[in-house]
């Protein structure tokens, strides 16, 4: 009896998320972790004996590794569209942290390139593998609630002047890409556009309230949705206690409120629905166990992964709209040329 095929896997950036990439692999019988490459030699000693994996010091050297597959760019946001491309061009299939680039027109040459070479390109939304989610994008896609009017989402959570000064790239714009949207509050923004549907313009304010970085701590942003919704979306890293991130969708027929990953509030008709009973979650681990499984099955099955690279794009235009919007003080057009400074 044959073994199951394993898809190698490399990790480039040995940072923290690296280690939930890494764990992620060893629990998926799928995939397998053959090399990881950081700089720091110290740094990328340290998690290849944790982890496995045979250690490169440069990137380009780890390319030349026919065994592997797939490598997960685990570095900071600014450096994703590059070390996509590179990986790209040497024949590897990418799976990239969020944000998957700092400008949209990067993302759109990481998805050309990929597209061109004939590799997958993958990016990390781990919030939609959550079965409420799947659930709650089921029941919208029905009809359920009706006619949508009302489409919030609420990021409110701490980071501390300490956490932006433990990494020189933290709260900048060259590398970071953005602050409180772009780092933290990103995964749901695009849980809400994902759920409701297409965003069409953002009006938005961002600023930096609190924190002593060049990037905002703090957003506001009144969108217009294609299917003719409205939503507020209020996202900051200044609130203490922490308080979480929470989606209000409402509807001609209900209400579902959507917190932390589980549906706290369902109610249709002026009735709570009654709800099935979901596998257990958590967002780390389990949803990026679930990704890079998925990654692997797709290379093997020659398909698409669950989330593209193409999705990658909706919420980095919500994201880098709020900040032409709050810029040029108007309320800016998605998804159009020139839509963010014309």
């Amino acid at each position: 009896m044959s073994l199951k095929r394993t898809t190698k896997f490399a990790i480039l950036g040995c940072g923290v998320i690296a280690e939930v990439h890494a764990n992620a692999i060893h629990a998926v019988e799928e995939a397998e972790l053959v090399a990881v490459c950081e700089s720091d030699e110290g740094k990328g000693r340290a998690f290849a004996d944790k982890h496995g994996g045979r250690l490169y010091l440069k990137f380009e050297d780890m390319l030349q590794n026919d065994e592997i597959e797939v490598v997960c760019i685990c570095t900071p946001s600014g450096y994703h569209a590059e070390q996509t491309i590179r990986a790209a061009r040497a024949g590897k299939h990418v799976v990239v942290e969020k944000p998957m680039a700092i400008l949209i027109e990067d993302a759109h040459r990481m998805i050309q390139e990929c597209r061109q070479q004939g590799v997958l390109l993958a990016t990390i939304f781990p919030r939609r593998m959550s079965p409420a989610a799947q659930y709650v994008k089921q029941f919208i896609a029905d009809g359920r609630l009706g006619k949508l009017s009302l489409c919030d989402a609420y990021v409110k959570i701490y980071r501390s002047q300490q956490y932006y000064d433990s990494a020189g790239w933290r709260g900048t714009w060259h590398i970071d890409g953005g602050g409180s949207m772009m780092n933290q509050g990103i995964h749901t923004v695009d849980l809400l556009q994902w759920l409701v549907g297409p965003v069409e313009s953002v009006y938005g304010r961002a600023s930096t309230q609190l924190r002593q970085i060049e990037v905002e701590d703090t957003a506001v942003s009144l969108l217009r949705f294609r299917n003719g919704a409205m939503g507020v979306m209020e996202i900051t890293t200044t609130v203490y206690p922490d308080l979480g991130q929470r989606l209000e969708i409402h509807g001609e027929r209900g209400t579902i409120v959507y917190k932390e990953d589980d549906i706290e509030l369902l109610k249709v008709n002026g009735e709570a629905v009654e709800l099935p009973s979901f596998e257990p979650f958590q967002v780390i681990p389990d949803g990026h166990r679930i990704q890079l499984r998925d990654m692997a099955l797709a290379v093997q099955e020659q398909r698409a992964p669950v989330v593209p690279g193409e999705e990658g794009i909706h919420a980095l235009e919500i994201i880098l709209g709020t900040y032409a919007s709050s810029k040029l003080q108007r309320e800016v057009e998605l998804g159009k040329p020139g839509g963010f400074g014309a």
